[in-house]
């Protein structure tokens, strides 16, 4: 999440965007077995990083957000127009806020992810959802849900269990950085719900665009010298189309099919495909706290979007 995903609530046909020509008619399993594919390819981040030559840190964000950009540019007037261009250029300052919103996730989640256990950082980021339920709260006055307090309460429960067993090699900036990632994205979603609220809606690809090329101008400076091997650019490009650009699309266009609950329940996948891809391709074992730990933030944010579907429906 890529870095963090793109809110299911905030894609609906009522944003005024054009339906994409490859999935009209997409049905609700066509859905959710995209949507679980969608997952498979966010996963894929920590695993193939850990097999980077020689790229380091900014230089391998860079080159993910580059490529990132450079395959949005292609695929979005692939499957959206050429209007998408004149849709952006119409469009208020929400979408530059939500831009600036991914841009911080792009980078702050490569950044984690070469500073932490890929297993940590995607416990950390699965909280998202309930910070995004607490900004909304704060700054636009949603209302929260007993359910919801409770699976807050569950869920921070899980990150004291898995960060407090690693006291010893415990990093503040590291924790901090990986943080970034579901606060970024909490604020995105105030963001683009508040812009929808009156009557601005935003619509998200061009904004994940717009975050992508953001995040590569800003590390571009500190990016340079370039060192990545020929291999490492293969890889780093595998990571902006395949994880990165392609699920994105398609978590936005299956949000027009599915429920918020079945969104954000099968995005959950990606913290079981990521450690598990970490642990079986790059030797990469969690700790037995953020098995733990992540296996009470998981469960809470579970029952907490089954208890929703279950009203949903």
């Amino acid at each position: 999440m890529p870095a963090a995903k793109p809110d299911p609530s905030s894609t609906s046909n009522s944003q005024g965007t054009a339906q994409p020509r490859l999935l009209i008619g997409i049905s609700r399993l066509q859905a959710l077995g995209l949507m679980a594919l969608a997952t498979l390819m966010w996963s894929i981040a920590g695993v193939v990083t850990r097999h980077l030559e020689q790229a380091q840190s900014f230089e391998v964000i860079f080159w993910r957000s580059f490529f990132t950009a450079l395959s949005l540019l292609v695929l979005l007037p692939a499957t959206q127009g050429r209007g998408i261009w004149a849709g952006m250029r119409q469009s208020g300052s929400a979408l530059w806020w939500s831009g600036i919103c991914w841009a911080a996730m792009f980078t702050s989640f490569m950044a984690a992810i070469l500073r932490m256990p890929v297993a940590n950082v995607l416990v950390t980021m699965a909280v998202g959802p309930l910070l995004t339920a607490l900004a909304a709260r704060i700054f636009i006055g949603h209302r929260i849900a007993v359910r919801t307090w409770v699976a807050i309460a569950v869920a921070g429960s899980g990150m004291v269990w898995m960060y407090g067993a690693e006291a010893s090699t415990f990093s503040l900036t590291s924790t901090l950085v990986a943080l970034c990632v579901p606060l970024s994205a909490a604020l995105n979603w105030t963001v683009v719900q508040n812009a929808q609220r009156l009557g601005h809606a935003v619509n998200l690809l061009p904004a994940i665009l717009l975050g992508a090329v953001l995040s590569a101008l800003c590390t571009l400076p500190f990016a340079l010298p370039w060192q990545a091997s020929a291999s490492d650019i293969a890889l780093l490009a595998l990571l902006g189309l395949v994880q990165l650009a392609i699920p994105c699309m398609l978590v936005v266009y299956c949000g027009r099919v599915l429920h918020a609950p079945e969104i954000a329940l099968l995005a959950l996948l990606e913290v079981l495909f990521g450690i598990a891809l970490a642990w079986w391709g790059a030797g990469e074992q969690p700790q037995a706290s953020v098995l733990w730990g992540g296996t009470l933030v998981i469960a809470a944010l579970v029952l907490n979007e089954l208890w929703a579907l279950r009203q949903k429906i």
